[in-house]
């Protein structure tokens, strides 16, 4: 087995403390910027930041890439789906929902993926893996039928950021029949890019009434996290392990993220952690990992 150089693992540590961070982050950006507003805001700002990173590398290759007209009207329909409704779906369920909560919702993905890419042909459901679904659906159930009165959380939020969920997992499924013959890099960018175009018109529409100047510190702070922390950053740190580690190894550390979240949310916003969130995790991210080995 290919030894992973420890600057790497350090690394994906890094982004998966960053992703876990990123609940307790959008909560704090909430409390500037109106939730209707961060999404399309925060897909601009990426999409302006990846177009020189983006720029750099074109140039670099012997060979600029050549898009097809149907992968530009494929990409432009994933920026939307992938960039557009999933981060809009996102903040304004975490405006309705706890941080747990979230996070256990999110770790649902990898099952929604699985999902679609057996729709596509991509993949096969095995008996293991629709065993690992049917725990991980438990868990969720746990979760609401024992948590529904936690501080924070409702059932309308939870189902907004499983939209976001799915519209990421949407997203993911598509973008692979792209990623064969372009770079990640290039899809993201151009993905975040037609991502912005779609969110222009909500973005003017919020910003019309919106006093940016009003905005403190922090909330910028909080902005800039969620835009080149999360977006960026953690996308090129997980595209660039992909090349020194197996994709399960790098998955692996996904399972670190719900709890993470459920830490930050303790130690900032005083969210406790119970029972049914501890039993609904076990049985969520149990779920995961089972489908993940099917």
């Amino acid at each position: 087995m290919k030894t992973v150089p420890r600057a790497v693992t350090a690394l994906v540590l890094l982004m998966t403390l960053i992703w876990g961070a990123n609940y307790v982050v959008a909560k704090a950006a909430l409390r500037h910027f109106p939730p209707l507003l961060i999404g399309p805001l925060r897909a601009a700002l990426a999409a302006v930041l990846l177009a020189p990173l983006y720029a750099c590398a074109r140039r670099r290759r012997p060979r600029p890439d050549r898009w097809e007209p149907r992968e530009l009207a494929m990409l432009a329909l994933l920026g939307v789906f992938g960039i557009t409704l999933n981060q809009v779906f996102f903040i304004f369920g975490m405006a309705r929902t706890s941080v747990a909560h979230a996070a256990l919702v999110i770790a649902t993905t990898p099952l929604q993926v699985m999902l679609l890419a057996a729709a596509r042909g991509q993949e096969a459901v095995t008996a293991r893996k629709l065993a690992g679904m049917l725990m991980a659906v438990a868990g969720v159930a746990v979760l609401h039928a024992g948590d529904a009165g936690a501080r924070g959380a409702s059932l309308p939020g939870d189902a907004l950021v499983f939209l976001a969920a799915f519209c990421f997992s949407i997203y993911t499924v598509f973008s692979k029949e792209l990623t064969r013959r372009h770079d990640s890099l290039t899809v993201n960018t151009l993905g975040y890019a037609a991502g912005a175009v779609a969110g222009a018109p909500l973005l003017l529409q919020q910003s019309a009434g919106f006093d940016y100047a009003r905005v403190s510190a922090g909330g910028w702070l909080a902005l800039g996290y969620m835009t080149l922390l999360a977006s960026i950053l953690c996308y090129l740190i997980f595209y660039y392990a992909l090349d020194h580690m197996p994709a399960s190894r790098v998955a692996a550390f996904s399972y670190l993220q719900p709890v993470i979240a459920a830490v930050t949310g303790l130690v900032f916003l005083g969210e406790p952690i119970t029972m049914p969130v501890a039993a609904g995790g076990l049985l969520v991210l149990g779920g995961v990992w089972i489908t993940g080995r099917g």
